[in-house]
């Protein structure tokens, strides 16, 4: 091992003849690279923040839907509270009591006479294909 070390040290000498040039060179030129660097870097958080699983494209979709489904909740909680409306008459009014049953069994008062319009007629099916 020792009859190698000469050659071990020439062989490091001669590398670094070769790397000193390029070693300069980059120390010289550390701040551009340094701002090349960090440049890149902030681009490529801004397309990480913008297009990302969570960036701001899919926030601006999840906010649309998070009004859009807010409008719905209030149109169903309104539809809901019309109904809640409508059963506490049909339990208590006995005005709602006898429109419902009027309207729904043909219900009538003595002397009334209920009209009930006759039901359409099926229409027959006719074949539209191409006679000859």
């Amino acid at each position: 091992m020792a009859r190698r070390a000469p050659q071990a040290e020439a062989l490091a000498a001669s590398w670094m003849e070769s790397v000193r040039p390029l070693a300069t060179r980059v120390y010289a030129l550390r701040r551009r690279i340094a701002t090349i660097t960090v440049a890149v870097l902030a681009g490529l958080l801004f397309v990480h923040v913008m297009f990302g699983a969570n960036g701001m494209i899919v926030y601006k979709q999840k906010r649309a839907e998070y009004e859009s489904l807010k409008k719905r909740i209030a149109l169903e909680q309104q539809e809901n509270e019309t109904y809640a409306q409508k059963i506490r008459g049909l339990k208590t009014d006995e005005k709602a009591i006898e429109k419902e049953a009027r309207e729904q069994l043909r219900y009538a008062r003595p002397g009334e006479y209920v009209y009930v319009p006759p039901a359409p007629a099926n229409p027959t099916s006719t074949n539209h294909s191409a006679k000859k």
